[in-house]
């Protein structure tokens, strides 16, 4: 009988320790956001590779000329070298061989540049979009905002759309704002 009460104690007094951090789990308000989500639709991430864009257009398209030069000189190589003269034929390789290169090196210089400037936009977008969240969840009084690493959450706290809604508010005040 002694056992019993004893058990009895322990299932009780377990029960009344549980009972008040029960309570204080159901106060706390906990939000998911969808970090990608986010990287994806936000205006100011619009915004930013819209202005890479502007910015590594017109390398681009210098690109395309040499790209389309380099075709037109194989073309006539191709078309003209059986009558062509061994030395001009010679040049005429030697020529295409070193636009190739330079086509080539060109390229290379463009995907590296345009990688290490995008890396540095997603950067700033990130620390502002998490920026963007940390405010969003003190005005909203939440306890617990998390993105990354979630196995699951329900719909319930997904708070990416009323996130995106703020980003876009203030992209929409910063734009107006800039206007006057």
């Amino acid at each position: 009988m002694a056992r019993l009460s004893t058990f009895g104690f322990m299932v009780v007094s377990t029960l009344a320790l549980l009972a008040p951090v029960g309570i204080a789990q159901a106060q706390v308000k906990i939000g998911f956001v969808n970090v990608p989500r986010l990287l994806e639709e936000a205006p100011q991430a619009k915004v930013a590779m819209q202005a890479l864009q502007d910015e590594f257009a017109p390398r681009q398209r210098e690109i395309l000329a040499q790209q389309r030069e380099l075709k037109t000189k194989e073309e006539k190589l191709q078309r003209d070298g059986a009558v062509m003269a061994e030395n001009e034929r010679r040049n005429a390789e030697k020529e295409l061989r070193d636009l190739q290169r330079e086509l080539q090196r060109k390229q290379n210089e463009f995907v590296e540049d345009l990688n290490l400037r995008r890396n540095e936009e997603l950067n700033k977008l990130q620390r502002s979009l998490l920026s963007e969240v940390q405010a969003y969840a003190k005005a909203q009084n939440y306890d617990l905002v998390v993105g990354e690493g979630v196995l699951y959450r329900a719909e319930a706290i997904d708070i990416t759309a009323q996130v995106l809604a703020a980003l876009q508010s203030r992209a929409n005040s910063g734009s107006k704002s800039g206007k006057q």
